[in-house]
């Protein structure tokens, strides 16, 4: 399986993401990842999907994309995401997110809607409701826990970030050599001072558009379908689900449109970070791709 990195213009610089198999045939897929992650949270995908692109860029604020101004909102992510396309001469792809990348991921079909074969969100991508009582500038650290609390720190060298994150308990137990090179890649700077690529200012944008209001509600109801919807049981903390059954119970009723699949024994982070996680999500993404090239090549 070949992988490699590239760079694509944006407006007010250059994004930067991998790809992975870059010569297959058929649909590719175009990977969207989560509030302070990068394109490396999809190895395991990209290696259990061998037969197709897999294009997965670092969105504005992340991984070696980290340098880009702002905005950071989903609407310049999504059009960053049509420029990178773009770039790599793809014309339409199948569209998965994985927790705010599913954000990007609808709000590109909104606004690039004949760039989308499909959509995909994987824990992610239907509105979260704040907490009460929690101010917006507080949601990130409510949000996103010891994801968040990294942003702020400084690491010796990369066996003692290592060390942070094998004390996660969404990531420590499940540790792989895909996490650890998740994680490696994440580092900036130099020793001892090495520190999170990821924006805090990003994260804090996107961290309060999460909750469905600006517009995007609706966007997700208008969404076309299918629309793959899968749900982790455990959350952010390896404990409570981001998204309660009762929660998408609803969703799915104020969206025909919207197939739901729950997959066992995973978190919101091992869901595309292990091979079980990532090996539960890919057979629905094969059937879809294979529909859409059936139906492409008919037409």
């Amino acid at each position: 399986m070949s992988y490699s990195t590239f760079t694509a213009p944006v407006a007010d610089g250059s994004l930067a993401g991998g790809q992975w198999n870059p010569d297959a045939a058929g649909t590719p897929v175009l990977a969207v990842h989560g509030i302070t992650a990068s394109h490396r949270n999809w190895d395991l995908f990209a290696e259990a999907l061998p037969e197709r692109r897999v294009i997965a860029p670092d969105l504005r604020g992340r991984g070696r994309s980290n340098t880009l101004p702002a905005p950071y909102g989903l609407e310049q992510h999504a059009d960053d995401l049509a420029a990178a396309l773009d770039a790599l001469g793809v014309a339409r792809a199948l569209v998965v997110g994985h927790s705010m990348g599913a954000f990007v991921s609808v709000t590109f079909a909104e606004r690039h809607p004949d760039r989308v074969a499909g959509l995909v969100l994987v824990d992610g991508g239907i509105p979260v409701p704040n907490p009460d009582g929690v101010a917006p500038e507080e949601l990130p650290a409510v949000l996103l826990g010891p994801a968040l609390e990294r942003l702020s720190m400084t690491f010796a060298d990369r066996a003692a970030y290592r060390d942070f994150w094998r004390r996660h308990p969404a990531l420590g137990p499940y540790w792989n050599d895909a996490i650890e090179a998740y994680v490696d890649y994440d580092l900036q700077g130099s020793a001892p001072e090495l520190r999170s690529s990821a924006s805090a200012d990003a994260v804090a944008v996107n961290a309060v558009e999460l909750d469905g209001a600006g517009g995007y509600a609706e966007a997700l109801l208008a969404a076309p379908g299918p629309v793959d919807f899968f749900r982790a049981p455990r959350g952010l903390q390896d404990e409570a689900p981001l998204y309660p059954e009762a929660l998408v119970a609803e969703w799915a009723e104020r969206m025909p449109q919207l197939v739901v699949h729950d997959v066992a024994d995973v978190n919101h982070y091992t869901i595309v970070m292990t091979a079980a996680g990532a090996g539960s999500v890919i057979p629905v993404i094969r059937a879809r791709l294979g529909a859409v090239d059936t139906q492409e090549g008919a037409s």
